[in-house]
């Protein structure tokens, strides 16, 4: 009877790791890990998926898997043992009135012990080790055991999430996976210590999150600071500009009879480089044709830089418009500069050292270029 205690005790230590490992794995286990593989027709991965979705259920089967097998470990485990001890104390000597409480406290030490460690501790550390392993493996076999068992765990969760809402808690059947952007900066952050991200990838990620703090003025090119052509401009001066700034496109201004009073010029379009490719001849001197002002998209000072973007792309334009008073213009916000808040500085011909303030122009009006 002792022998078949203790294998009985063995089974139930088991049960016990098995709820206690399945409970950490379904917990610890993002939906996003599982996905992909239940798409593909992974059943392992679906069973996942289906306790992650009924994760209050899958955690009252736990718990009233792990309290059938601890009672059944004290009630088997310790008496086995202790006959055990007793036997081994009436060889030592010991008197016999002390038999059972020396028995009794070591078997009870005993199972307290492996309890602990095996049916609890190594488990654990084994499915938060390794969470899509084990729920793979773990997690179709506590389905079932729900299924069996689901009135009475249903109950039991009713039961439970009663007290919680006495509480003021609204009970969850699913953990959110998803992270604030101030979680995942920590996140970016804590895996760059560690070494898990390099520089780059930390400045490709942080800046991403920052895309949404931040606003178009707080990258706006100051109109004063940029180089502007007026509305005659031709298609040499336009050749020359670009051979002594490096820049591709130049913001033009409105005709003087056109623009409205106001502490800043009006900047009707831009022109770029190309345009004046294919023109030849007396054409070279003579203004552009209005057909060649590309327009600029109207961008508020404080819509986030995400949105920025998102309205560069729908409208095509490589450059923004900030409005200020009367239709003037504050500044120009170019796409370079937006997508360079998220993956850095980008070098390409146009970063021109050396060229840069107050250029002046033989046509009469005074420019002044932003430095590269």
């Amino acid at each position: 009877m002792t022998l078949l205690y203790l294998v009985g005790a063995i089974f139930l230590l088991a049960g016990n790791a098995f709820f206690v490992g399945a409970e950490f794995a379904v917990i610890s286990v993002r939906r996003d890990q599982m996905e992909p593989y239940a798409a593909e027709g992974d059943h392992q991965a679906r069973s996942v998926l289906t306790a992650i979705e009924n994760l209050s259920l899958m955690l009252a089967a736990s718990q009233l898997g792990i309290t059938i097998c601890s009672l059944g470990l004290g009630a088997v485990a310790e008496p086995a043992i202790a006959h055990l001890i007793e036997g081994g104390l009436d060889g030592l000597g010991v008197p016999s009135g002390f038999h059972h409480p020396i028995g009794f406290a070591l078997a009870l030490l005993i199972v307290v012990c492996l309890h602990i460690v095996l049916g609890e501790m190594v488990p654990k550390n084994i499915a938060l080790a390794g969470p899509e392993k084990a729920a793979r493996w773990l997690a179709p076999p506590l389905l079932r055991f729900a299924g069996l068992t689901r009135p009475l765990i249903v109950f039991l969760n009713a039961v439970a999430n009663r007290c919680v809402r006495l509480v003021r808690v609204h009970p969850v059947d699913e953990l959110s996976t998803a992270y604030t952007p101030d979680q995942l900066a920590v996140m970016i952050a804590e895996s760059r210590q560690q070494g898990l991200l390099e520089d780059t990838e930390h400045e490709l990620l942080t800046g991403a999150l920052e895309l949404s703090e931040r606003t178009a003025g707080t990258i706006m090119i100051p109109v004063v600071e940029i180089v502007t052509v007026p509305w005659s401009v031709t298609a040499s001066e336009l050749e020359r500009l670009v051979a002594g700034t490096g820049f591709s496109r130049f913001p033009v201004r409105a005709a003087d009879g056109d623009a409205p009073a106001g502490p800043g010029p009006v900047i009707v379009g831009f022109v770029h480089a190309k345009d004046v490719i294919g023109i030849h001849g007396d054409a070279r001197d003579e203004p552009l044709p209005p057909r060649r002002l590309r327009p600029m998209v109207e961008i508020r000072a404080d819509l986030p830089l995400d949105e920025v973007l998102r309205l560069m792309q729908r409208s095509g334009c490589h450059l923004g418009r900030i409005p200020g008073p009367n239709g003037t213009t504050r500044g120009v916000i170019a796409l370079e500069d937006v997508v360079e808040e998220f993956v850095g500085e980008i070098e390409d011909a146009s970063h021109r050292p050396g060229v840069g303030e107050n250029l002046p122009y033989d046509s009469g009006f005074h420019l002044q270029a932003r430095k590269p």
